[in-house]
């Protein structure tokens, strides 16, 4: 069994912006579509930015890689149970 492109993939870049272009211009027409501010931009830009450069960092050792401490579903629950009593 080959892989074989399919969808999208098997498109030209061409075609592919073609068809994008089409669902852009849907959803601007529906009042679906969300244009960004420059704000807004700035700040996702932002985000990505130090997003990539904390990976980076824990990649490279400099920064120490920590888990989450969240709560298992399960003792979230059985917590909420206890409350109710």
């Amino acid at each position: 069994m080959g892989n074989k492109q399919r969808g999208f993939a098997s498109m030209s870049p061409e075609k592919q912006r073609e068809i994008a272009s089409k669902g852009g211009k849907a959803a601007h027409q529906k009042g679906t579509a969300h244009q960004f501010t420059s704000e807004e931009a700035r700040a996702a830009g932002r985000k990505g930015g130090q997003a990539s450069g904390l990976a980076r960092a824990q990649k490279s050792g400099r920064v120490a890689v920590e888990k989450a401490e969240r709560p298992q579903e399960d003792e979230t629950v059985a917590t909420s149970a206890l409350d109710q009593s």
